[in-house]
């Protein structure tokens, strides 16, 4: 299989060749329900395009906890068809379907409570790994174990000696998740689908009731495509209404969002060993290893001001820091945040007014002949409600259609990561560059992570690593352009790297030099290298502002000051 590569020529190709004949699927929303649709659609043999109206993952992909979990905490609501297929799914992409992407990670569950906690908490945790066990795909993960008091804090020195009277550690599966999707949405082209980000779905084509197409605006270089397909799939999460909206139809059922933030800080400042969960009156509170960082979270609020820049306010952030402080010896501060980041989930809309409440399964509907719509669910199950969305829409193609496949499709760089993982070591020697950097490229790339080295070995300046960002090569800002569609500095220091939760300054230290690097592979000149750094610029001094805001409202209009970048 050849490896795609998603470059700004690939882009206009594949946008002219969707308007050219009529497609099987045609799937609207690059998150990681519309990437694993394209990929579920195109492996089964059927012409498949897919259209994103800002970035891949922009959206609630690119915002989660970046975890591939279970759901222990759906297993108290006594939901175990979702946690035992959330654990196969998880199973199978640590083992075989991304290895190089997805990764254990141990969590720590302090208890409280002398004798019926640990008991009730310990059946449950037990629960959880006999059922990933019994689902064939979870031997990869070591089980639980309980902690006395003495051993819980010699793993998490961090803890109040009174915050808890022992533990349960227990272990889940994290993840890149904009990075995992851009790498889904490689694997579906290389597959052959056609697949364009920066193209917005502005009407859909009709004859009679049914749904024949869509008017495909290209954001970046103007014009509009007229793309036919037999069956169409909206995949577009919180925005499912708005899409729905297009075709005159309210739908078979009601997306509401609800908000999620999370704070970044650096290791240091949590003396642990391990990831944390912590109860909460609403929910639960996670503080998960992430890198050289942790990664604070979540909050669950309803949310009906803008989707596309979900802002966290001052109380958000307070409620964070309240909740996680209440077990730390050394107190967080406001200081102490790197970075903030705010996301939607979309909920199937029920009876209760708590968004914590609301289903987090999804649903599959044909609300118009040609139309399908698929909704709701976890990042965890995206090639489930993937393989119900192409099961639905194979209904409307009249002929026979391949079962699902992709429970045995890996996603490109998973195959030879591992062979490479134990060379990693002569990597190194051979490129002059530290084994730590070998790894990091290996665990961001996989086996893709050779075609990195290409370019540093062609111009050794691109294996420096990246002003104000050491983490990451300069090498990988080009990459983005040339291989992974990154079209605006936004989506190489936001979601092609995490640069912009991950420093203090936000990523305005590196954006001059990384505008600087893609400026090549796009065409920019000098000007449009100052249009972006400004737009980036503008962009973290309102995500700011929002983040001093008292409310939602105060919020959501200080974020709202900075525009979305103008394209060339």
């Amino acid at each position: 299989m050849k490896t795609a590569t998603l470059g700004p020529a690939q882009r206009a190709e594949a946008l002219a060749r969707m308007a050219e004949r009529e497609l099987d699927i045609l799937v609207v929303g690059g998150g990681v329900v519309g990437a694993g649709t394209a990929l579920d659609a195109v492996t089964r043999g059927l012409s498949t395009g897919l259209v994103e109206a800002r970035d891949w993952a922009s959206g609630t992909s690119s915002r989660s906890s970046k975890l591939i979990h279970g759901g222990l905490r759906y297993l108290e609501m006594l939901d175990f068809a979702l946690v035992r297929e959330a654990l196969k799914e998880r199973g199978l992409l640590l083992e075989r379907l991304a290895p190089h992407l997805v990764k254990p990670v141990p969590f720590l569950y302090p208890l409280q409570h002398k004798g019926w906690e640990r008991w009730y908490a310990g059946s449950g945790v037990a629960l959880y790994d006999g059922m990933s066990i019994s689902s064939g795909h979870g031997r990869g993960l070591p089980v639980h174990r309980h902690l006395s008091h003495k051993r819980a804090l010699r793993v998490a020195p961090c803890l109040k000696k009174d915050a808890l009277v022992g533990a349960l550690q227990y272990y889940d599966a994290q993840m890149d998740d904009a990075r995992y999707v851009a790498t889904m949405v490689r694997t579906a082209a290389a597959y052959g689908a056609q697949v364009a980000n920066r193209a917005r779905v502005v009407g859909f084509l009709r004859e009679g009731e049914r749904v024949v197409g869509a008017r495909v605006e290209d954001v970046e270089a103007g014009g509009t495509y007229e793309v036919r397909a037999r069956q169409i799939v909206n995949a577009t999460g919180v925005w499912t209404d708005d899409t729905q909206a297009l075709i005159g139809e309210r739908g078979q059922f009601h997306v509401r969002a609800s908000k999620g933030i999370h704070l970044v800080v650096p290791k240091d400042r949590i003396h642990s060993t391990t990831g944390l969960i912590l109860r909460t009156e609403k929910s639960v509170l996670f503080v998960i290893p992430w890198g050289r960082h942790w990664i604070i979270g979540t909050t669950d609020t309803d949310w009906d001001l803008d989707k596309t820049h979900p802002a966290a306010s001052s109380a958000d952030i307070d409620y964070l820091l309240e909740h996680v402080n209440s077990v730390l010896a050394t107190p967080l501060t406001r200081d102490d945040v790197e970075g903030v980041y705010a996301g939607l989930r979309p909920l199937l809309a029920g009876e209760s007014d708590a968004t914590s409440k609301l289903s987090r399964e999804h649903t599959v509907a044909h609300p118009v002949p040609g139309l399908v719509v698929v909704a709701g669910g976890k990042y965890t199950t995206y090639r489930v409600m993937a393989k119900d969305a192409v099961d639905e829409a194979v209904h409307g193609l009249d002929q026979r259609v391949a079962e699902c496949v992709t429970e045995d499709v890996p996603l490109v760089g998973a195959e030879g990561y591992k062979a490479l993982w134990n060379a990693r070591a002569r990597m190194a020697a051979r490129t002059g560059l530290h084994v730590a950097r070998i790894e990091h490229l290996l665990n961001r790339y996989g086996s893709l992570a050779d075609e990195l080295l290409e370019l540093v070995v062609a111009d050794p300046s691109l294996g420096e690593p990246l002003t104000g960002a050491d983490d990451y090569l300069r090498a990988e800002a080009v990459y983005a352009c040339t291989h992974e569609g990154a079209r605006h500095l936004d989506d190489v220091l936001t979601r092609r790297t995490r640069i912009s939760i991950e420093t203090f300054d936000r990523g305005t230290r590196s954006a001059r030099e990384v505008a600087e690097l893609m400026a090549p592979a796009l065409g920019w000149d000098a000007a449009q290298i100052e249009k972006e750094v400004a737009h980036y610029e503008k962009r973290v001094e309102a995500e700011r502002e929002s983040q001093r805001q008292p409310d939602d409202l105060t919020a959501d209009a200080a974020r709202l000051g900075a525009p979305d970048i103008v394209p060339l």
